[in-house]
């Protein structure tokens, strides 16, 4: 249903479960990135009517979602940690060239937000399915579905304002550069990395 060309490694859960507190936070930072991520397109593409109404809604869940995973962090005594860098995500934004009209570049950065969304999603799943920690498998079970509304939303908003085959190609381009990039992620407790 996803598109990934290269599943995680499920090792990458026995690393997830041994760092529970490390991978929390950086899930928290991942929904507060996504938040922003909407805003940013907001501001960037307010022309676009059903876009914006759709990102201020996503703005309300991801901040919703940050803060239930705020408040298992609260819940377990622990802090929320401090960010750090996404290399997934930092690897990612580097595929597609700089530049280009706003549509191509609206059309990019929904291509990259739809892939994020998707392995987010495959991530959740992984711990839903295999974490003893049943409060959490349950917790990753329901964000699951969510994140996989929001890959399909915005792989939907780029077919619809690019054109659809190029779109498809992209994607399809994009989902092949992810796979290699995944080739050396899966062994930090992060939850892309």
């Amino acid at each position: 249903m996803l598109g990934l060309k290269l599943p995680t490694d499920p090792r990458w859960v026995d690393i997830a479960e041994k760092n529970i507190e490390e991978i929390l936070t950086d899930h928290a930072f991942c929904e507060q990135k996504a938040a922003s991520t909407a805003i940013s397109l907001i501001v960037s593409f307010p022309e676009y009517p059903e876009l914006v109404e759709a990102m201020i809604a996503l703005v309300k869940e991801e901040m919703s979602h940050f803060k239930m995973v705020h408040d298992h962090i609260l819940a377990r005594g622990w802090k929320l940690g401090r960010d750090r860098k996404d290399a997934y995500v930092s690897k990612l934004l580097q595929f597609f060239p700089k530049g280009g009209s706003r549509t191509t570049q609206m059309v990019h950065r929904l291509l990259y937000a739809a892939l994020i969304e998707a392995r987010s999603c495959e991530r959740f799943k992984l711990l839903s399915e295999n974490i003893s920690d049943q409060e959490l498998a349950t917790f990753y079970k329901n964000l699951m579905v969510s994140e996989a509304n929001h890959y399909t939303m915005f792989l939907g908003f780029a077919r619809q304002y690019g054109d659809r085959e190029e779109v498809d190609e992209k994607w399809q381009s994009l989902l092949d550069f992810e796979a290699e990039i995944m080739k050396d992620l899966g062994t930090k407790e992060t939850m892309h990395g």
